[in-house]
């Protein structure tokens, strides 16, 4: 009892916290640095810059949401539809494809290990209904923008943005946006710097889908569109 009372007080202050905080890092990049250490690497190190919400480019809101979650602003941490169709899928012998959303890879990233074990995945579920209730939208999403790795050891498009683009994060263009949300399935294995046909169809279709959201009714949660 006082274990799993302890482990309660513990993670949901923690969220709390990180409600106006900063996250100081997050539970898979100290797994990196773990990891380049045991290679021997000494050398290697994260690139990271917080960047608030505020100075995010509303395209780089808009890439993520229609590459990652397009019912993000509608559901409460958990896609069913997503769930559903990616069961009725992998029963027809499809490729089996992800489920889950921004809150979920939130929940990942700072506090757990890559895997796919029951255990990961419960506690992945318990923290982001923790996170859903004590977060909003828009801070779930800019704690996304600013853990998500867009590159080997480039997390967060403050990062990110000056890296490959040479530009600021709430300058990126649509295009740019685009090209930052298409890599997030493997970042270590799609390049930027030499995109695949692949890679270059993906940004495509996140562009065109970013259209499309920005224009419907929920994306004023988001941010409201400039005039």
């Amino acid at each position: 009892m006082w274990v799993v009372g302890l482990f309660l007080a513990t993670t949901i202050g923690a969220v709390l916290v990180m409600r106006w905080i900063p996250p100081v890092s997050s539970a898979f990049i100290v797994g990196s640095y773990l990891s380049a250490w045991a290679d021997g690497d000494w050398h290697w190190h994260a690139e990271r810059q917080w960047t608030p919400y505020e100075r995010i480019s509303r395209n780089a809101k808009l890439a993520v949401i229609s590459s990652e979650d397009q019912r993000f602003m509608l559901h409460s941490g958990f896609d069913f539809q997503a769930i559903d169709k990616a069961i009725q899928e992998g029963e027809q012998g499809r490729r089996l494809r992800g489920a889950s959303t921004i809150t979920q890879q939130v929940a990942k990233n700072l506090f757990l290990w890559p895997g796919h074990s029951f255990v990961r995945k419960g506690l992945e579920a318990y923290l982001t209904v923790v996170i859903e209730a004590c977060w909003p939208k828009r801070r779930i999403l800019e704690v996304y923008l600013n853990v998500a790795e867009f590159g080997t050891g480039v997390y967060g498009v403050g990062a990110a943005a000056p890296r490959f683009f040479h530009t600021a994060p709430a300058r990126l263009t649509p295009g740019q946006a685009a090209m930052l949300a298409a890599v997030l399935p493997s970042p270590r294995h799609l390049r930027i710097e030499r995109p695949s046909g692949y890679l270059l169809r993906r940004q495509a279709a996140i562009e065109a889908q970013m259209q499309l959201i920005g224009a419907s009714e929920f994306a004023r949660g988001i941010d409201p569109p400039r005039r």
